[in-house]
C-alpha cells in the first residue's frame, strides 16, 4: 500500500525576501521541508559563493529545517537559442548546482521544461524538437546522468506561456524519448499548464500520474468555467478542483511532498490578499486528511 501521508513545503520566498526571516516563517508555519529557489542572500539557488552556501546551510541547521528541492531555472531558455547555448548556460553550470546539492542535501533537484518561440505554430512538441532540435533530448539527458550520477533525483516541471509542454501528451512523449524513469521524474505545476491551456482535472492528473513525483499547487480563477486563469486566488477559492485532485494524489502516494506557490493571475478588485500563504496551508490541512 502506498503512504499516504502528505507533508507540505513552499518556495522559500513565500516566507518573505529575507532568508532568515523566511526560516522562521517556516518554522512558525510548521513546514520543515525547504524548496529552495531564490531570494537566498540575493541571490538564486545556483549562483550562492561557497561562504554564502555555508550560511544558509547553518541557518537551515539551526532551525531544524530540511531541504527538499532545490528548484534552480537551469534549461529555461527556447530551444531556437540552440545547442552551443543549452550546453554553456545551463549543462555548463550544473556542476555548481551539484556541488550545492552536496552540501544541502535535497531529495530533487529540479529543471524547467524549455520555451519555444514557436509555440502557436504547432500542437505536438515532442515531433517538433524531434525535427527541428533533436539535441534537445541529449542535453536534458546528459544533465539528467550528472543529478543521477551524483546521488540525487532530477526533477523537470512545465513553466508557463510559450512552454515546450501545454499537454499531457507532449509531457509524455518527451519522457519517452529520455528512456530514464528511473533518474528523471516530472514536477507538475498545475496551474501552469492550465495558464499553457490545460484545465486542470482528474483525467489530466491520471495521464500524468506515471511521470510524476513532485506536486506544484497554486489557487487561480477563470472567468467561465474551465476557462483561462485569469485572476489570482486562494486555493479554497480556486476555479480547479483542488482537494479532488489532491486527494487522489495522496490515495496513490506519487508526490509524498506537495509544494505551494504563490498564484499567478491579476489581484482581483476588492481580495484581500495578505494572508493568503498561510491561509492555503490551513486549508490544505483542513482539507485533506493525508497532509500533516
Amino acid at each position: 500500500m502506498p503512504d499516504k501521508r502528505i507533508r507540505l513545503t513552499m518556495l522559500n520566498v513565500m516566507g518573505g525576501a529575507e532568508f532568515p526571516s523566511a526560516l522562521d516563517t517556516h518554522v512558525q508555519w510548521g513546514v520543515g521541508l525547504l524548496d529552495l529557489k531564490d531570494c537566498i542572500f540575493g541571490k538564486g539557488i545556483a549562483d550562492l559563493d561557497g561562504r554564502e552556501l555555508h550560511d544558509a546551510k547553518r541557518l537551515i541547521d539551526q532551525r531544524g529545517l530540511q531541504t527538499y528541492c532545490l528548484s534552480s531555472v537551469l534549461f529555461v531558455g527556447e530551444v531556437e537559442q540552440g545547442e552551443e547555448f543549452f550546453t554553456r548556460e545551463y549543462l555548463g553550470r550544473l556542476p555548481r548546482l551539484i556541488e550545492i546539492a552536496t552540501v544541502l542535501r535535497p531529495r530533487f533537484i529540479r529543471l524547467l521544461a524549455a520555451q519555444t518561440a514557436r509555440r502557436s505554430d504547432f500542437t505536438d512538441s515532442t515531433d517538433y524538437l524531434r525535427r527541428s532540435h533533436p539535441w534537445v533530448f541529449d542535453v536534458y539527458g546528459r544533465a539528467i546522468d550528472l543529478i543521477h550520477a551524483a546521488g540525487f533525483e532530477a526533477t523537470i516541471e512545465n513553466e508557463t506561456h510559450r512552454c515546450i509542454w501545454a499537454r499531457p501528451a507532449e509531457i509524455v512523449s518527451f519522457f519517452n524519448e529520455l528512456a530514464r524513469p528511473q533518474a528523471v521524474k516530472l514536477t507538475w505545476d498545475i496551474q501552469n499548464l492550465w495558464q499553457c491551456g490545460t484545465f486542470p482535472s482528474l483525467d489530466v492528473y491520471r495521464q500524468l500520474r506515471p511521470l510524476i513525483a513532485f506536486i506544484h499547487v497554486k489557487g487561480g480563477q477563470g472567468e467561465t468555467p474551465g476557462g483561462p486563469l485569469k485572476w489570482s486566488s486562494s486555493l479554497e477559492d480556486a476555479s480547479w478542483p483542488v482537494a479532488e485532485i489532491i486527494k487522489e494524489v495522496a490515495a496513490d502516494g506519487v508526490s509524498p511532498v506537495i509544494c505551494l506557490n504563490p498564484s499567478h493571475g491579476s489581484p482581483r478588485p476588492g481580495v484581500d490578499y495578505s494572508n493568503v500563504f498561510k491561509g492555503d496551508i490551513d486549508f490544505l490541512r483542513l482539507a485533506i486528511p493525508e497532509i500533516e
